[in-house]
């Protein structure tokens, strides 16, 4: 499911990748010690902090050249 991080403002965007990235690191962890039933999930969550990160960066872009 792809989420629509273009609507959220500057600090939801952070406040999301900061989410993730918690998620992400639980994830690792788990799939580490051999808990982690799903493994497409880290994929998953790779992707959705990508998406963030790119919405965020093109926020940043348009405020720089209001």
């Amino acid at each position: 499911m792809k989420n629509n991080y273009k609507d959220l403002s500057i600090q939801e965007l952070t406040a999301e990748e900061s989410k993730l990235r918690s998620e992400l690191f639980n994830l690792t962890f788990q799939n580490k010690v051999g808990q982690l039933a799903d493994t497409s999930r880290i994929r998953i969550v790779k992707k959705n902090i990508a998406r963030v990160k790119t919405a965020l960066n093109q926020k940043k872009i348009a405020g720089a050249k209001e």
